[in-house]
Parts: structure tokens; C-alpha cells; sequence
């Protein structure tokens, strides 16, 4: 049975397709070194209107407006620029509410097209082309640790990793997080109340690395503006060994949060890249395996979401409480105990 894999390393080859949501211009060439902030590529926003009505403004009727408007079709307009003038009893003008260009005049109305910048992909992290995907993006490498986890907000940005954890299931509070950590990427454990997030975005972070959150800051983190990475799930759960062990031996070092949502599809997964020199050549990391004897896991699901251990034999197809026929493997747990658990519960620790 193909076994999900997670990955929590401390060195690895690490390559990444950055894509631009639609066709777009590709601002990088192949080889080139490229820092977490520089743009990849950049596209046309989708065009956004705005009918302003002039007649109404000057309080007359659209016939005699559309002689009041001074403005064209294909007329550039910055915000604030004179669109139309009447004094004939007390004098009105309209003004352009918005930077844009001019598309219609017609009936005392007018519509631009309002000028927005044009979009851009940031890298995310610091590394190398690898290669160009035309239209769409790159492709980066770069090397250096690696932890993944289960749940993210979209965002992402680069800072300082900063481990307030004392502990794989400490509680972090919004008393926490001082004016010293602005700008840093903070590593807590556990989050239970929305005023933590409060502050960690008025810092603000650069991102808020968590091991578990309580399911009723879903929608509040979801609407944050800082990266906002989840590893273990929602609920009371301690952060796993593995990653606290990592996160900790890499306290002050820079790290990018990608804290994209988890593709089951794709296997896309919220991630922590922390750049790294590679002494030689490192391998690239697995996206599926065979599950076997001597294997780390993790649980993926309740009982023990989150518990690491190691396989020491596969039992084959067993009957479970609930009727269900299902294979299975005997587990160690970092405790000593042995659990015996469905392979649909485990995921590959690598």
C-alpha cells in the first residue's frame, strides 16, 4: 500500500513550482539566483470598472450633462483630475473618484477603467531557476530543512524563526508576543483564543507557526494577513517530536512560511523552509512510499493524531471494532507503548 508522506528534514534538496494564477510575463531567466522578495513574474490585473454619474453630480438632466463633461474616450484620469463643471446658478463640479482611463461617455454618465499595479509572484524563498514554465512561472531549488504540516491560510513571507516553546504542548498567549519579536516568524505551540492572533498580526509577524489551534479561530485565521501554518491539526495537540526537535536547533536562523492549504490531490502541503548550505549533493525527498518494517510514521488520525512511532510489523488485513476490514501495522510509540493502527491513519515520516 502507498503510504502518504510527510516530511520533516534537516537537509534536503527542496524544489518548488512558483505559478502565477493565469498567463502572465516571466521576469527570470534560467540559473538565476533569486532572493524570497523578488517578483518571478507579474500579470495584468483582471479589469475592474466605474460608471460615475455626472448628471447626478451637477444635479441637471444627462442631455445637458454630457456638454458639461470634459473628458474623452482613451482619456488617462488621475485620481481627483476635473471630469465635469456647471455654473450656471451655483458652481458644481465632478471629480474622478479613481486613477483610470476613460472607456465611455454617454446619457451624463462616464465609465473608467480603473488603473490597478500589475500583480506580481514573489519567490518565497532564496534559491536557484531551475526552470521557466512559460506564461506561468518558474520553478526553484534550493536547499535546506524542511517541516510540513496540515493547514494554512494562503500567505506566506520570510523572517526570523523565533521558538517561544518551551514545550511540544504549551499554550501561546498574546502576552507572549512583545514588540521584540516584529518582523520574526514565531513558533508556538497551541492556540486557543483570537486575541493571540490579534496581536501576532498587529505586530505584526511574518508568520505564526503553530502545533494546534482551536476550531473556532479558523475563520478568524483564515481572514489574517500574516501566514498562519498549522503542523499538527485543530484541538488541544502537542506539536510532534521530530518537527519540535528541528523548529528548536533552528531558532534564529531566516525561514519561509508557506503557508498554502493542504492538496490532497497534488500533495501540495503548508511548509517551513528554512535555506541551508549543503555540504554535497542531497537527494530529493519522496513523495509517496511502501510502507515497511523499521519505517517512522506519524498518526494522521485520531486516537493519537499527531504521535510518532516506529513500524515494527505489518499484520496484514485485520477486523476493526466498528466492521470494517481494513490492513493494518503494529506500532511503537515513542512512549514504549504498541498500538495497532489502520495504514489509512499513517503517513510516512521522512
Amino acid at each position: 500500500m502507498l503510504a502518504p508522506v510527510l516530511h520533516i528534514l534537516p537537509l534536503t534538496t527542496i524544489r518548488r513550482e512558483r505559478l502565477l494564477p493565469r498567463n502572465g510575463k516571466i521576469l527570470v531567466r534560467k540559473g538565476q539566483s533569486v532572493s524570497p522578495f523578488d517578483p518571478i513574474g507579474e500579470m495584468r490585473p483582471l479589469p475592474e470598472h466605474f460608471m460615475l454619474d455626472v448628471a447626478h453630480g451637477l444635479g441637471i438632466a444627462p442631455a445637458q450633462a454630457d456638454g458639461c463633461i470634459q473628458c474623452k474616450p482613451g482619456m488617462d484620469l488621475a485620481e481627483d483630475d476635473l471630469i465635469a463643471e456647471h455654473s450656471k446658478w451655483a458652481r458644481r463640479i465632478v471629480r474622478s473618484p479613481v486613477n483610470g482611463r476613460v472607456v465611455l461617455v454617454a446619457n451624463g454618465q462616464v465609465l473608467i477603467e480603473i488603473k490597478r499595479q500589475p500583480e506580481e509572484l514573489l519567490a518565497g524563498f532564496p534559491g536557484s531557476v531551475e526552470e521557466l514554465i512559460p506564461d506561468r512561472g518558474a520553478i526553484l531549488e534550493t536547499s535546506g530543512a524542511l517541516i510540513q504540516g496540515v493547514w494554512g491560510n494562503y500567505h506566506m513571507d520570510f523572517g526570523m524563526l523565533r521558538c517561544l516553546a518551551s514545550r511540544p504542548d504549551e499554550v501561546l498567549t498574546a502576552a507572549n508576543l512583545d514588540v521584540s519579536l516584529r518582523g520574526s516568524v514565531v513558533v508556538g505551540g497551541h492556540c486557543q483564543d483570537g486575541d493571540t492572533l490579534r496581536a501576532a498580526s498587529e505586530l505584526p509577524l511574518k508568520g505564526l507557526v503553530l502545533a494546534s489551534m482551536a476550531v473556532d479561530l479558523i475563520k478568524p485565521a483564515g481572514a489574517s494577513q500574516i501566514p498562519i501554518l498549522v503542523l499538527e491539526g485543530f484541538g488541544r495537540l502537542p506539536m510532534n517530536s521530530s518537527a519540535y526537535k528541528l523548529l528548536g536547533t533552528n531558532d534564529k536562523r531566516e525561514a519561509a512560511v508557506m503557508a498554502q492549504p493542504w492538496d490532497l490531490y497534488t500533495g501540495v502541503r503548508p511548509e517551513i523552509i528554512i535555506p541551508l548550505p549543503a555540504p554535497s549533493e542531497t537527494g530529493r525527498p519522496p513523495e509517496t512510499a511502501e510502507f515497511r518494517e523499521g519505517q517512522m510514521v506519524r498518526l494522521a488520525r485520531h486516537p493519537g493524531l499527531g504521535k510518532i512511532g516506529v513500524i515494527i510489523g505489518l499484520t496484514g488485513v485485520i477486523k476493526l471494532l466498528n466492521g470494517v476490514r481494513t490492513q493494518a501495522a503494529e506500532i511503537r510509540l515513542e512512549n514504549g507503548e504498541i498500538s495497532r493502527v489502520p495504514l489509512a491513519n499513517l503517513e510516512v515520516l521522512e
